[in-house]
C-alpha cells in the first residue's frame, strides 16, 4: 500500500480532535451533567462539534492538497497559462483555463491544416499553369531544332504559337505579382472622379473583336448617359474586362447576349454585369473568386487566361472597400453586381 503524507497527516488530525471531543464528553458527563436530558444534549453537542471540526480541517487539508497539486502542476503549464496566477486558482478553475486554452489550440491547429492544405492546392494550381506553356514551348523549340527552322511554313507558325505561350506565362506571372501585392497591402490606390459609362464604352469597343468571334453582342444599359464615381480608374477598368471577356468566353449559344447596366442607388452606384450563358453550378459557386479555380475542369488551359481573373477582380473591389456578388442559374446565365462610390 503507498504512503501518503497528506492521509497521515488528516490522520493525526482527526485523531486528536476525537480524541478532545471524548475526554471533553466524559468530562461535561460526570461533572456538570446528571441527569438523562443532559446527557443527551451533551451527546448532540459532542456529535455537533465533531461535524464542524471533520468539516474545517478536511477543508483545510483539501485546500492545501489543491494549492500543492496546482503549484506542481504549473510547472508544465502551457505559456498561455501564467503560473503565478495559477498558483491562486483552485483545482476546477485550473481544468476551466486548460479545457479553453486546448480548446484555442484545436482552433489554431485547424487553421494552421486549412492554411497548409490551401498552400499545396495553390503550389500544385502554379506548377500546372506555368507547365502548360513551358511544355509547349519546348515541343515547339524541340521541333524547329530538328530540322522545322527549314520549313518557313512550319516555322512561322510555331514561333506565332512560342509567342503567345510567352505570352501566357507573363499574363500569369503579372497576375500572381499583383495578387500578392494586393495581400501584402503594397498597392495604393488612385481614387479620383470618372464617368463610369464612359469607362465601359472603351471596354466595350476593346473587346469588340472577342465579341464578334463568339457572335456575342455586348451592351450597355444606364439610368443616365453619364455618371460619375470615385474609384480608381485603371483597377475597376481591369475588374470590368475581367467580368465581360469572361462572360464572352463563356457565351456558349447563339445570339449570346452579354448586359452591363449602371444604376444610381442614393450616394452609391450599382453596376451589374449579366449574360445568357452557361451559368455556373451552385456547388461550385462559392469557390468562383478562388485563386486558379475554373469552372470547366475539363476545358483546355491553352484556351483560357491565368486563372486569376476573378480573384484580382475581388481583390481590387475588397481594396475599394466594396463587395462583389455573384448570382447564377445553370445553363440560363450568371449576373455579377457590384458598387462604387458616387461622385457628387
Amino acid at each position: 500500500m503507498r504512503f501518503h503524507r497528506l492521509t497521515l497527516v488528516a490522520s493525526v488530525f482527526l485523531t486528536v480532535a476525537m480524541s478532545l471531543v471524548a475526554l471533553l464528553f466524559e468530562y461535561s458527563n460526570s461533572v456538570a451533567f446528571q441527569n438523562q436530558n443532559n446527557f443527551y444534549l451533551t451527546l448532540f453537542a459532542c456529535v455537533v462539534l465533531i461535524f464542524v471540526l471533520n468539516y474545517v480541517i478536511l477543508d483545510y487539508l483539501f485546500n492545501v492538497y489543491g494549492k500543492r497539486q496546482v503549484k506542481e502542476i504549473s510547472t508544465i503549464l502551457p505559456e498561455g497559462i501564467n503560473p503565478d496566477t495559477a498558483n491562486e486558482m483552485n483545482l476546477r478553475e485550473l481544468g476551466e483555463r486548460v479545457s479553453e486554452f486546448s480548446q484555442k489550440n484545436a482552433t489554431e491547429m485547424g487553421t494552421m491544416k486549412e492554411m497548409e492544405t490551401y498552400r499545396k492546392e495553390y503550389i500544385g494550381n502554379v506548377s500546372h499553369e506555368l507547365k502548360t506553356p513551358l511544355f509547349s514551348i519546348q515541343g515547339y523549340v524541340e521541333t524547329l531544332m530538328d530540322g522545322g527552322v527549314e520549313n518557313l511554313a512550319i516555322r512561322d507558325k510555331y514561333l506565332e504559337r512560342i509567342d503567345k505561350s510567352v505570352e501566357r506565362l507573363l499574363n500569369i506571372v503579372k497576375d500572381l505579382d499583383m495578387i500578392n501585392q494586393y495581400e501584402s497591402g503594397e498597392i495604393k490606390l488612385n481614387i479620383s472622379s470618372f464617368d463610369i459609362n464612359s469607362v465601359i464604352r472603351e471596354i466595350i469597343d476593346l473587346l469588340d473583336l472577342e465579341a464578334v468571334r463568339k457572335d456575342a453582342r455586348v451592351q450597355l444599359q444606364s439610368v443616365s448617359p453619364q455618371i460619375f464615381v470615385n474609384a480608381d480608374k485603371q483597377k475597376i477598368s481591369q475588374v470590368l474586362i475581367n467580368l465581360i471577356s469572361n462572360a464572352i468566353h463563356y457565351a456558349n449559344r447563339d445570339k449570346a447576349q452579354i448586359t452591363i447596366k449602371t444604376t444610381i442607388l442614393k450616394n452609391k452606384v450599382l453596376v451589374t454585369v449579366e449574360d445568357n450563358g452557361m451559368g455556373i453550378k451552385p456547388e461550385v459557386l462559392p469557390r468562383i473568386f478562388e485563386r486558379f479555380y475554373r469552372v470547366e475542369t475539363s476545358r483546355n488551359r491553352n484556351d483560357g487566361g491565368s486563372g486569376l481573373g476573378l480573384a484580382i477582380v475581388k481583390h481590387i473591389l475588397d481594396a475599394h472597400g466594396e463587395n462583389i456578388s455573384v448570382e447564377s442559374v445553370y445553363l440560363e446565365g450568371t449576373r455579377f453586381t457590384f458598387l462604387l462610390e458616387k461622385s457628387n
